[in-house]
């Protein structure tokens, strides 16, 4: 994925997580509101400049919904 696609479509706080690369980041939204979306795409974010290599992430969630969702979109 490239940047320009990480970025694309979110809104000002999803885009400050996203760019956050270093350090502990909370989420805290209601349902539907792109929590995962914001997730994934930190994730694809510190991969995509270097930050981190795909073997070197850990992603935890709390069901397996969301589980089967973010591994779907990574």
């Amino acid at each position: 994925m490239d940047r320009e696609a990480i970025f694309a479509e979110l809104n000002a706080e999803q885009r400050r997580a996203v760019e956050a690369v270093r350090g502990p980041v909370c989420i805290l939204a209601g349902a539907g509101s792109g929590k995962t979306t914001t997730i994934t795409r930190r994730i694809a974010n510190q991969v995509a400049i270097g930050e981190f290599e795909p073997h070197e992430i850990l992603a935890v969630t709390f069901t397996d919904k969301d589980a089967t969702v973010m591994w779907e979109r990574l």
